[in-house]
C-alpha cells in the first residue's frame, strides 16, 4: 500500500494542474472585450477625410452610411457594447473610404472632362485660324 502513495500524490497534482488550467481558460474566455478606441479613431478620421474629399457631394449614399454607422458605433460604445461598436466602426471606416475614393474619382473625372473640353476648344481655334 505504501508503494502507491507517490502515485496518488502525482495524480492529485495533475488534477490540480488540470483544474487550474481549465479555470484560467474559462476566465480568459469570459474576459470582457476592450473598448475599440483605436478603431473608433480610425473611423472618425476616415469619415473626416471623406468629408474633406467631397464625399457628401459626390458619394452621398456611402457618406451617409458611414456617418450613420459611426453614430451607431458611438452609441454602442456609450452602452459598453464593444463588440458591436467595433463592428460598426469597421463598417463605417470602409464606407467612408469608399465615399472618399468615389469623390476623388469623380473630381478627377470632372478635371479630365474639363481638359478634354479645353483641348477641343483649342483645336477648334487652331482649325479656324488656319482656314
Amino acid at each position: 500500500m505504501m508503494k502507491n502513495l507517490p502515485h496518488l500524490k502525482s495524480n492529485r497534482m495533475m488534477n490540480r494542474i488540470g483544474l487550474a488550467m481549465a479555470a484560467s481558460l474559462l476566465m480568459a474566455g469570459c474576459a470582457s472585450t476592450q473598448a475599440p478606441v483605436e478603431q473608433m479613431a480610425l473611423s472618425r478620421s476616415a469619415v473626416s477625410n471623406a468629408m474633406s474629399a467631397g464625399g457628401n457631394e459626390y458619394a452621398p449614399i456611402q457618406f451617409k452610411s458611414a456617418n450613420d454607422k459611426l453614430d451607431a458605433a458611438e452609441k454602442a460604445m456609450a452602452n459598453q457594447n464593444y463588440d458591436l461598436a467595433k463592428q460598426l466602426a469597421e463598417q463605417a471606416e470602409v464606407d467612408a473610404k469608399v465615399a472618399d475614393s468615389m469623390a476623388r474619382s469623380a473630381k478627377a473625372q470632372k478635371a479630365a472632362d474639363a481638359l478634354q473640353e479645353d483641348i477641343r476648344v483649342l483645336r477648334h481655334e487652331i482649325e479656324r485660324k488656319t482656314q
